[in-house]
């Protein structure tokens, strides 16, 4: 037992960056014995020490708030009424100590957020009002914005600021900012892990495999982009028809005089209505040609391209598409912006060029699996103009399938939905026994039309 302690104490010192001296060593040995129980899961063993290490010298180590986190919560979990409520207020008070005394260690943002996030979750035993707990994540996000980032937090966040909306405390130009708020931080956060993963997919694309280390940056990468991809839909389910073109535009209509040079407003609301298809209504005109000529950007180009789609004038339309990407400087809302556009081209049916436009978009955020599964969708639906003869044709859907099956695996979020669609496509083309029948197997195919690649016929 003196031996693992002993290797404890140095594996503690090692980990938490301090040395110790002979005055000190009751303080490390009773770290020890806490840290030994609490890595066993033994909480309840663990819950004396740790508590009279605490008082006596909450600043001896920080393992002292990492480990004391797991206790508390166990406490929490295996108890009821006002005992539980006591663990819950001390798990926050613990919190509050470790910024006191570990600060550089303890981002404000992240634990401010921990803490409403607990507060939220216990709400009926701490008998918190919606109220009270919205203004404690709003303390949290405006008081460390940066690093308020937890996926479920940030949808509490706003789901808080709905429910004051609907009863009556909040109105509606503060539910949309806010709804503005939580989704631009989460395009933040997604910019930032795909990036990350970017240079992982990149890595592996090249041939090289990844280190373990690599690997585990790739699991968190994913885990956290998957996170936020649901807590996206989850934000605009939440939201709903409240923000509907009949809340909007009398809304916009009110404060556009008093908002007409305040450009964030008038970027929002037009992407607002953009996002809720009410761009017929004269107001977006009034909107976006305000917008475009008090801050020229890649957003208010882009809606000028909308409005011209609107009119017919598709050339005109692409010509403020292309401005818009000019102006963007920042390569991963460039790709979101390459994927819209390709998006209004594939909906035309100018497949060639929308490929262009998706293949562009995957160039700049290779870790993106949709613009995969649209191209995909492309290809199959252009199998029957683009063959010879009927085998030809239905060769298409092996492409679709290849392409379909490249989004699953660079892009998590898309894996069961890519394989399921990879699996359709290869169903609809020709099967072994029609391979075997028109001996081709292993021919290649030069798919022409629009498509204008080789796919190979798979060997039997």
């Amino acid at each position: 037992m003196k031996t693992k302690i002993t290797l404890l104490i140095a594996a503690l010192a090692l980990a938490f960056n301090m040395g110790f001296s002979q005055s000190n060593e009751e303080d490390m040995n009773t770290l020890s014995i806490f840290v030994e129980y609490a890595k066993a899961k033994n909480y309840d063993a663990a819950y004396t020490p740790w508590m009279e290490l605490r008082q006596r010298n909450p600043k001896f180590n920080r393992a002292i708030f990492k480990y004391g986190e797991d206790i508390l919560e166990d406490k929490i979990n295996k108890s009821s009424g006002a005992e539980k409520v006591s663990y819950i207020n001390d798990l926050i008070k613990v919190w509050e100590e470790r910024g006191m005394y570990f600060a550089s260690k303890t981002p404000k943002g992240e634990y401010m957020a921990k803490s409403c996030q607990l507060m939220y979750d216990y709400r009926k035993e701490l008998n918190k009002s919606p109220a009270q707990l919205y203004d404690c994540f709003d303390n949290a996000y405006r008081t460390d914005k940066s690093t308020f980032t937890n996926p479920k937090s940030l949808y509490t966040y706003f789901s808080l600021m709905v429910d004051l909306f609907d009863a009556g405390q909040k109105p509606a130009q503060a539910l949309f900012d806010k709804y503005d708020d939580v989704i631009e931080k989460v395009e933040d956060e997604v910019k930032n892990y795909s990036e990350s993963l970017n240079k992982l997919v990149a890595k592996e694309d090249a041939g090289t495999a990844l280190t373990k280390r690599e690997n585990s940056y790739k699991k968190f990468y994913e885990s956290y982009l998957g996170a936020y991809d649901k807590i996206s839909g989850s934000i605009d389910t939440k939201l709903g028809d409240r923000a509907n073109c009949a809340t909007l535009i009398p809304l916009y209509t009110k404060d556009f005089d008093s908002n007409k040079s305040n450009a964030v407003w008038l970027q929002r609301a037009a992407g607002r209505m953009s996002a809720k298809d009410c761009t017929d209504d004269p107001l977006f005109f009034k909107l976006v040609n305000a917008y475009h000529n008090l801050s020229p950007s890649a957003n208010s180009a882009y809606y000028l391209g909308i409005l011209k789609d609107k009119e017919g004038r598709s050339n005109e339309a692409l010509a403020f598409y292309e401005q818009a990407l000019g102006l963007e400087t920042d390569s991963f809302k460039k790709s979101r912006l390459y994927e819209r556009i390709a998006d209004k081209l594939k909906n035309k049916g100018s497949y060639g060029k929308a490929r262009s436009y998706y293949s562009q978009a995957l160039q700049l955020n290779s870790s993106n699996g949709r613009p995969h599964l649209k191209i995909a969708q492309m290809y199959a639906k252009s199998a029957n103009s683009c063959g010879t003869d009927n085998f030809s044709k239905r060769a298409v859907f092996w492409l679709a399938a290849q392409e379909a099956s490249k989004a699953g695996r660079v892009d998590p979020n898309l894996r069961k939905s890519a394989s399921q669609t990879a699996a359709n496509y290869n169903s609809k083309a020709p099967q072994k026994s029609e391979i075997f029948s028109a001996g081709r197997a292993g021919e290649s195919i030069n798919v022409g039309c629009w498509i204008s690649r080789t796919v190979k016929v798979p060997t039997l």
